[in-house]
């Protein structure tokens, strides 16, 4: 690829010294969410900022669930009280399903997506499709500001009308389409039966839905060089896929140089050993909208080495599912960190899943552990604590050591949909 092969020097620093300039504005951050926005004068009541300055300090930081967001913010409109900007400094207010409200500050690239517009190929002065919704929710916004960033100029186009789109695309000729793989399949077909030219798109940045290897192979063979992104409407930019010198897809996702992650274990928080499945827990540098140990919901993993594509920061698996594994059996609702109690209780458990099973009319929940040691707690003694926890009544099977799958599953629920 011609030009310089990253978007700014932070990509190809020394992990050591990332780690350490990260580390080194945690307490800053932490301090000012702490003087300047209620929600956080609340939660870090007795944390002491300067203390937060490694990630085994910052594991003992509460977390914030996205889940409990509207809560939040319905009794204190509009953010929660998570701002320290109040809204009469701030450039776009956007309301995302639930209703959540995100907020825009007044600065270029505010949710960081020009990294990820770069690494898919986009320089300044290409010409770019958006096909990202701009009706209240940020996506459209995010793409535009991260494209400006670059020097490219954009057309807002949203989603929807679709004859309309493939016309825009004809006459204009935009070289880069970003936005959901799906609509982009829609416009390829969709050209396809009306003899549309759209061959001027030649690259594409995709997000928001899964992105299966069949239809990026699909995109490549109607001349479009498809990358993948992950982010979300509170945070911004979190990770997005790169290609190595030689133009082959790189495994996995580069984490945005303005975030911390972290990995935790569904239920508990704390982190997962490297490598294994864990719930996404992110912490943003973002002065006016702080998110602190924010707790994503969503499933994923480090992978161990660095990118072959030159970029050191780590990399994750990408999207593996979510953390939020509720189930309700016979009536209660059943959680992760009930079942995180249960281990708690018998420390000679190493793992453990709750099985969930309808065999005839009932339902049977089965907790599946392995233990650490062969004598370790009776499962008599480890159904009376799932009794207990629950409310519900539970078998106990005791299974070999390193045979639960590593997919980050506390709860799985096999019963049939119908």
């Amino acid at each position: 690829m011609a030009g310089p092969a990253f978007y700014d020097a932070l990509e190809a620093r020394d992990p050591e010294a990332r780690e350490a300039a990260l580390m080194a504005a945690l307490p800053g951050v932490i301090a000012a969410a702490k003087e300047r926005a209620p929600a956080y004068r609340r939660l870090f009541e007795g944390i002491r900022p300067g203390d937060i300055v490694d990630r085994r300090a910052l594991a003992a930081v509460p977390l914030t669930r996205k889940a409990e967001l509207i809560e939040l913010q319905r009794r204190e409109p509009p953010f929660g009280g998570f701002n320290t900007t109040p809204v009469a400094g701030l450039s776009r207010l956007f309301a995302s399903p639930g209703p959540i409200y995100e907020p825009e500050a007044r600065r270029p690239d505010f949710f960081r997506m020009a990294r990820a517009l770069f690494a898919a190929g986009m320089r300044a002065g290409e010409l770019i499709h958006n096909a990202f919704s701009y009706h209240l929710t940020p996506a459209g916004a995010m793409v535009e500001s991260a494209a400006a960033a670059l020097g490219c100029p954009v057309i807002p186009a949203g989603t929807g009308q679709t004859e309309l789109q493939l016309r825009t695309i004809a006459d204009l000729r935009p070289t880069a389409y970003v936005g959901t793989p799906s609509f982009l399949k829609i416009l390829i077909d969709r050209a396809a039966a009306l003899g549309t030219d759209i061959s001027s798109l030649d690259k594409a940045l995709v997000g928001a839905e899964a992105f299966p290897a069949a239809l990026r192979a699909e995109f490549a063979g109607h001349g479009i060089a498809a990358l993948q992104c992950y982010g979300t409407a509170d945070l911004g930019l979190i990770a997005y896929e790169s290609r190595a010198p030689g133009g082959e897809v790189c495994d996995g996702m580069v984490l945005d140089e303005g975030v911390i992650v972290e990995l935790v274990q569904p239920g508990t928080g704390d982190p997962v050993p490297p490598g294994e499945v864990g719930e996404v827990v992110v912490t943003t540098l973002t002065p006016e909208y702080p998110l602190i140990r924010f707790a994503t919901g969503d499933l994923s993993a480090l992978l161990p080495e660095p990118s072959p594509c030159g970029r050191t920061n780590q990399r994750i698996r990408g999207w593996l599912g979510r953390a939020d594994q509720a189930a309700k059996v016979r009536g209660l609702f059943v959680h992760p960190i009930q079942v995180a109690e249960i281990t708690r209780r018998h420390p000679s458990i190493r793992r453990a899943r709750l099985v969930i099973e309808r065999p005839a009319s009932a339902d049977v929940m089965t907790l599946l552990v392995e233990l650490a040691e062969p004598q370790g707690a009776a499962p008599a003694e480890i159904a009376a604590s799932v009794q207990a926890v629950t409310k519900l009544r539970g078998e106990v099977a005791c299974v070999a050591a390193g045979s639960l799958p590593d997919d980050g599953k506390i709860i799985e629920d096999r019963r049939p949909l119908g």
